[in-house]
């Protein structure tokens, strides 16, 4: 494994995905390709993984890494809102397994073109794919106070939205906020650290998330990635899912809740009279967390929150 890069709940997840020899595997998000290599390992002599990325960078470091599975990874650079289509295209239609693992790799952490995170600092851009979409800093320099505050509540659930947003308007009338660094340092002025109370979280960490998702647009893409997983799934296909945070969380719950029922009639009716039979059940009931001594060795697993369910016949 290359210096920095951890797979997050790597056991967990074979365990839950249960990837076996000669079968189809779809990793959805190969970062820094942790969890792909060990699915190929679990799935040899002859399964086969499609990896997808929307990041070019983590496809061509990971198909360099991964070089010596030949043709038994196929990699594509796309988000997985696109899976419907991709998956197809690449030979993977029907599958015995998808995984989706929604963090940051420590790649992207690490990142100094993009600003993912306000260690690593560089040009706020945050976008998985550089050709897509506008960059953080634009958002910043464009929108409202308004805007901005509803766009750090709707996806950072951030406390102080308002008074984070006035501060960007009012600094960007002398100059623009640009860098990871420019944010970090303006947000830290609104909410200063408590020396009588440490904290791991950065006070500008709910900030960056937010931006982050509403640039790459994270959540809509997770319904859509997930819709598609369900139905590429063959019966008995296992869907593995890690999140980091509750907004994705609550998605992936509830999306499987939803396929777990299978009936969407209000309660008032009866009988069902929309025919919808449930497509899946669950695997993991409740969600698995990792463990302590993955905490201690990995503490940026401490937030992940693993759900898996298995697809029924059709």
């Amino acid at each position: 494994m290359e210096v920095g890069h951890q797979p997050v709940m790597p056991s967990e997840v074979l365990v839950t995905l249960a990837p076996q020899p000669g079968s189809l595997q779809i990793d959805a998000t190969i970062g820094g390709g942790g969890h792909t290599e060990r699915i190929l390992e679990a799935a040899s002599p002859d399964g086969r993984v499609l990896g997808l990325d929307a990041d070019e960078a983590a496809v061509e470091r990971v198909g360099r890494r991964l070089a010596r599975f030949g043709d038994r990874l196929v990699l594509r650079r796309s988000n997985f809102r696109e899976l419907a289509e991709v998956a197809p295209a690449a030979g993977f239609g029907a599958v015995d397994g998808m995984l989706f693992d929604l963090g940051l790799s420590s790649f992207q952490l690490a990142d100094t073109d993009r600003g993912f995170g306000f260690r690593a600092g560089g040009p706020l851009d945050m976008r998985f794919d550089t050709g897509r979409g506008e960059p953080a800093a634009e958002l910043l320099a464009t929108l409202s106070a308004d805007d901005l505050a509803s766009l750090f509540r709707r996806y950072g659930e951030e406390p102080a939205a308002w008074r984070i947003a006035k501060a960007i308007v009012a600094a960007r009338a002398g100059a623009p906020v640009r860098t990871a660094e420019d944010l970090a340092t303006l947000v830290e002025g609104v909410l200063p650290r408590n020396p009588r109370k440490p904290s791991r979280t950065h006070p500008a960490t709910r900030v960056f998330q937010a931006l982050r998702i509403a640039v790459n647009g994270e959540l809509e893409a997770l319904e859509a990635g997930l819709a598609a997983a369900v139905d590429l799934l063959r019966p008995g296909g296992r869907l593995v899912v890690l999140s980091y945070h509750s907004l994705e969380d609550r998605i992936v719950k509830q999306f499987l809740n939803a396929e777990r029922r299978g009936c969407t009639c209000p309660p008032e009716i009866p009988v069902c009279v929309c025919g919808k039979a449930p497509r899946i059940r669950l695997v993991t009931r409740p969600s698995l967390t990792p463990t302590k001594a993955e905490i201690d060795a990995n503490p940026r697993a401490r937030s992940a929150r693993l759900r898996a369910a298995e697809r029924l016949a059709a």
